[in-house]
Order: structure tokens, then C-alpha cells, then sequence
């Protein structure tokens, strides 16, 4: 657990960025997109990528198949 980042301050600090009518969905949507985010960032600098042209053939399979 050495190479976790100490959360605890980017939690302080997305608490208080919030409206004082937040609610608690509203702190667990942050606190999905903040980690969506990251593990996208990671995923980037390490190469897991696709180019455009083969995430749009894939959505456009997808939607083949769907429809």
C-alpha cells in the first residue's frame, strides 16, 4: 500500500469546492469523475490508447450489432 497516494487532502479539498447544497450523491459523482479521470491519465501515459479512426470502427460495430 506504499505507492497509494495519500487521498486525504484532494478529499478535503473536493468537499469544500462543493455548493453547501451539495448532497451526498452529489460528493460521490465527484469523487467517481475525479477517479474516472485518473485511471484515464494513467491508462494514456502508459499506451493503452486507441486512435481515433479505430474507437469511431468500433463504436460503429457496436451500433450495427445493436440496432
Amino acid at each position: 500500500m506504499a505507492d497509494q497516494p495519500n487521498i486525504k487532502l484532494d478529499a478535503r479539498l473536493l468537499v469544500e469546492s462543493l455548493p453547501e447544497s451539495a448532497t451526498w450523491d452529489d460528493l460521490a459523482y465527484e469523487g467517481y469523475v475525479r477517479q474516472a479521470i485518473e485511471i484515464g491519465l494513467a491508462d494514456a501515459n502508459a499506451g493503452r490508447t486507441v486512435g481515433h479512426d479505430e474507437a469511431m470502427a468500433r463504436i460503429r460495430g457496436r451500433i450495427r450489432r445493436a440496432s
